[in-house]
């Protein structure tokens, strides 16, 4: 077996850290859409 399989520093399901990385970038990139559209409204 590998040494770093005796010694985990953390337990936790990379799925679980995948769905929250990709949310946050969703979440990020859609605020700013909703941002550049308003001022789009704004500025017509």
């Amino acid at each position: 077996m590998n040494q770093f399989e005796h010694d985990v520093q953390c337990n936790r399901n990379d799925a679980v850290d995948s769905g929250v990385g990709f949310f946050v970038s969703f979440g990020f990139f859609a605020t700013l859409f909703i941002i550049a559209t308003v001022v789009k409204l704004v500025a017509a």
